[in-house]
């Protein structure tokens, strides 16, 4: 059996080390929640952007998958440089070994995305208005603003068989439904 040239070998396993070791410091990081939001490392979907409160619980969640993927780059890397395999057994561990890192990877950023997802929003503070006054700043209250949804909360909508209590705004009809 002949061995593959390192030519060869060693790029393929920078090529694995590279992502790996880039997803084992962030599954370090997130699981010890070091990471934070400005950084270029971590899980970075809309939901986990959304607070640190959410970024640090998508990272501490994807983090045992992220390690477990830094885990099989770097296995397969130190497989492809350590054994003697022929070019074409080099060329399967190299394409199992990043398909399985960046399956893992993408499963760690699914994990913490639907984690992230469960956080509730951050509140938003009123901005000022034009006159000084606090203002919603385009909540879409309607033309009463804030304190006129906050007087008249509900309406009535007359309904076939009865009368259903309905949100100020709310649309009845073909249309709604």
């Amino acid at each position: 059996m002949s061995s593959a040239p390192l030519a060869l070998t060693i790029p393929l396993a920078a090529v694995l080390l590279l992502p790996a070791v880039a997803a084992g410091v962030a599954a370090r990081g997130g699981w010890a929640g070091t990471l934070r939001r400005p950084g270029r490392l971590g899980v970075r979907t809309v939901a986990a952007m959304s607070s640190d409160r959410a970024f640090a619980l998508a990272n501490k969640v994807a983090a045992p998958v992220a390690g477990g993927a830094a885990a099989i780059g770097a296995v397969a890397a130190l497989i492809i440089i350590a054994l003697p395999l022929a070019v074409p057994a080099v060329l399967v561990v190299f394409g199992l070994g990043l398909v399985g890192l960046f399956a893992l990877l993408y499963a760690a950023a699914a994990m913490g995305e639907r984690a992230a997802r469960q956080v509730p929003p951050p509140a938003r503070k009123p901005g000022i208005g034009s006159g000084g006054s606090p203002s919603c700043g385009g909540c879409g209250c309607g033309e009463g603003g804030c304190r006129a949804a906050a007087v008249e909360p509900f309406a009535a909508i007359a309904r076939p068989g009865g009368v259903a209590i309905e949100p100020a705004g709310a649309e009845f009809g073909p249309a709604a439904i």
